[in-house]
């Protein structure tokens, strides 16, 4: 058994590594909720946008003689882009392993090259080893992105679908569902696929499936007009959800990973002051025995 000189140095400094998780604990809780309300604040203007968009479509498929908008178009190749969104720093549990199993599954996946935007370290690492193409990455955009720091993601994305380099583009994010639960998504952001938005809206009369009302809107000047200025909204929308999305899943998990070391931290403490009490007092035991061992020499 280690001596209690031994076993209190290990108390310590477990002690010390408690103090540094709870601190990181308490610095994540703390971004954690604006994090939380900067997505949760993001998700209705991007599914009402969803909403506009595949009543927008169908109204322009409709119209006979329309030309169909670039970032709709449906190619036959198979050459594919992945926006792969991933933290910037560890200590997040098994989220950035997560991400970057699910990523890698959909690179492997493609049967044509694959083309990587990373926005993030640790995603940016996991395809580096990968050794796949990495045509841009992004690694300060910070803890709160605005627009303005996701706009070159979508730019790119654009760029690279319109002039014909990719026929593909996918997003790999965390998508928040509650402070424990933070799951992997996989959502096509081009070619834009309106058809199988979960609450597109058709033409005709107002109905009712469902919960859901289905309405027809008019549009000024015109839908296809409408259609060509909304589109790059959209994409441009999209990415900027995932990425706060990422960001509040981030801090989530960064927050319980850090509560499970502080608590395992501390439970470490208590077994090993369990183990220096019964050290200390097999010690005092010894000196004892050596004490009475040596009056009943000296009597003798």
């Amino acid at each position: 058994m280690a001596s209690v000189r031994e076993i209190r140095r290990r108390i310590k400094s477990v002690q010390n590594t408690a103090k540094i998780t709870n601190a990181l604990q308490l610095v994540a809780a703390s971004k954690m909720r604006r994090a939380q309300q900067r997505a949760t604040a993001a998700r209705p203007y991007a599914d009402r946008m969803r909403h506009v968009l595949g009543n927008l479509s169908r109204q322009s498929a409709d119209v006979e003689g329309n030309p169909v908008h670039p970032l709709l178009i449906q190619r036959e190749t198979d050459r594919t882009l992945i926006i792969h969104v991933t933290p910037n720093r560890g200590l997040s549990g098994g989220l950035p392993g997560n991400l970057n199993r699910r990523g890698g599954q959909l690179a492997l996946e493609q049967s044509g090259p694959v083309s990587i935007v990373a926005a993030g370290k640790k995603g940016r690492d996991f395809f580096h080893r990968l050794r796949f193409n990495i045509i841009a990455e992004f690694v300060d955009l910070g803890d709160y992105p605005t627009p303005g720091d996701t706009l070159p993601i979508a730019r790119i994305a654009m760029e690279e679908f319109l002039n014909d380099r990719v026929d593909r583009v996918f997003l790999v994010f965390a998508n928040f569902v509650n402070t424990a639960v933070q799951r992997p998504v996989v959502r096509q952001l081009l070619p834009v696929r309106p058809d199988e938005q979960e609450d597109a809206l058709g033409s005709g009369e107002v109905k009712k499936v469902g919960r859901v009302l289905e309405v027809d809107y008019i549009y000024e000047p015109s839908p296809q007009a409408v259609l060509e200025e909304l589109l790059p909204r959209y994409v441009e929308m999209q990415v900027y959800e995932a990425i706060l999305e990422n960001s509040a899943s981030e801090q989530s998990a960064r927050m319980v990973a850090m509560k499970n070391a502080t608590d395992a931290a501390k439970d470490m403490i208590s077994s090993l002051t369990l183990v220096m009490n019964k050290a200390r007092q097999e010690q005092i035991t010894k000196e004892l025995l050596d004490i009475v061992g040596g009056v009943a020499a000296l009597e003798g």
